[in-house]
């Protein structure tokens, strides 16, 4: 007889979790917290097992039908949390921030409730698609299978724009080089439309006019990108002067704006002071540093994100960078990876940081404590990362010195932490921390 458990709350990355007969944890996807289920078979390991609905017998007050036809006809794996309504969303990502804090970073702070997105549907700037066999078809991996693709109709958390150029694109995939592995489709700021094609091998393709050919006439013109397994991204068709589809940029532009300049209030006054901006993307962070009057040191690892920001810079402030340091009141771009730089770079005043989900190396976050920074701002899309990182800045042990320093490593204190919900629908969560010295 199949097993009946309830589920008492969700886990990072979005699975109910609910207590098997035996005692142990079953971490069981698409549920709600309070539901009861039916488990279909169970896949055990030592300390837990994972199972899959067979039945919801019970739903919890959280559950609502999921608005995306793949979401459970195809087992979408693109999202987590479509059959929750967005109040159980939010609560359930504040629930896992403030869990990761305590269990991960040994710290007890009550986080406050996840600031909504402006939109909850067609908010994502790209999306990428496998590429079936024989180019018959594109989509998604489903749930838990990434061998496994599904045949996308439509996804409704892409941006409405992207929606029409996939529905072009969809009926012409078998334009694609014989080759592709993925597509991928992105608007960017200026409202543009682009293709990313990327490719297994080195094989040339001359097919990218005539792809962008076929789409202009629908109506969703695109720069069309062409990316070879061992080589870098180049436009084969379009506006060869479109800055790089290929860098990172927040899928949600318009919700990333407001958590950076909720980020950069939390610094306070930075006029006439020194800021380093790390994990710095394509510049956007160090702009609005600059415009509040500090100097600037980022510290960027992809250089096609350095020389977009470079030329953003020059546009902004109107003169040409002739040299890498630059006068008083200006910006130093370094490129390379944040733990090999910085050890190199000038005291600052404050710092903010914006890592990649794997969060900060730990060599990086004892320079942090060995700088004096009277405040970090350390803005994370993963909550267990982030709560790493938070105890290691906060722990009364440290790591010797890696170099002579005058003082002894400076303690850090959490004094502010603010979730926002800049992935709805999904499992995933950003937040921004606030640090200042004990």
């Amino acid at each position: 007889m199949s097993e009946q458990v309830r589920i008492l709350r969700l886990a990072a990355g979005g699975d109910g979790v609910g207590r098997l007969g035996d005692g142990r944890t079953v971490f069981v996807p698409r549920t709600a917290p309070d539901d009861l289920v039916e488990l279909g078979p169970l896949r055990d390991y030592a300390r837990f097992a994972r199972a899959r609905v067979a039945r919801v017998l019970e739903p919890g007050p959280g559950r609502v039908a999921p608005r995306c036809q793949h979401y459970l006809a195809d087992d979408c794996g693109g999202c987590q949390l479509q059959h929750l309504g967005l109040p159980a969303q939010l609560e359930a990502k504040r629930t896992i921030l403030e869990d990761s804090l305590r269990r991960i970073g040994r710290l007890e702070v009550a986080v406050p409730p996840v600031i909504p997105a402006d939109d909850p549907w067609g908010y994502r700037s790209r999306i990428l698609l496998s590429v079936g066999p024989g180019r018959r078809f594109a989509g998604f991996h489903r749930l838990g299978q990434p061998g496994r693709v599904f045949a996308l109709e439509r996804c409704e958390i892409a941006a409405p724009v992207l929606a029409e150029l996939w529905t072009a694109l969809r009926g012409r995939l078998h334009l694609l080089p014989e080759d592709v592995e993925q597509v991928g489709i992105r608007v960017d700021r200026a409202g543009r439309l682009h293709v990313m094609i990327e490719v297994r091998g080195e094989r040339a393709w001359g097919g990218g006019r005539r792809l962008a050919e076929a789409l202009a006439a629908d109506g969703t013109p695109a720069t069309i990108w062409w990316e070879p397994g061992r080589g870098a991204p180049r436009v084969v068709a379009g506006d060869r002067d479109a800055s790089p589809a290929t860098v990172f940029e927040q899928i949600y532009p318009r919700m990333g704006d407001r958590i950076r300049s909720w980020a950069l209030d939390q610094l306070g006054t930075v006029d006439h002071a020194h800021v380093w901006d790390l994990y710095a993307g394509i510049g956007e962070t160090t702009d609005q540093l600059r415009r509040r009057g500090a100097t600037v040191e980022s510290v960027e690892r992809d250089p096609r994100a350095v020389e977009l920001a470079e030329r953003r810079g020059r546009i902004e402030s109107g003169v040409a960078a002739e040299s890498q340091r630059a006068p008083a009141g200006g910006v130093i771009r370094h490129v390379g990876r944040v733990e090999e730089l910085v050890n190199r770079l000038r005291p600052p005043h404050a710092v903010i940081a914006n890592p990649p989900r794997t969060g900060m190396a730990a060599v990086v976050n004892s320079a942090l404590r060995e700088s004096h920074p009277v405040r970090i701002v350390y803005v994370s899309c993963d909550p267990a990362t982030l709560a790493r990182d938070l105890g290691r800045l906060c722990s009364t042990s440290a790591a010797p010195p890696r170099r002579r320093a005058a003082e002894p490593p400076t303690r850090y204190r959490l004094i502010a932490v603010q979730p926002f919900d800049l992935f709805p629908q999904t499992a995933h969560l950003e937040t921004v921390a606030v640090l200042e010295p004990e």
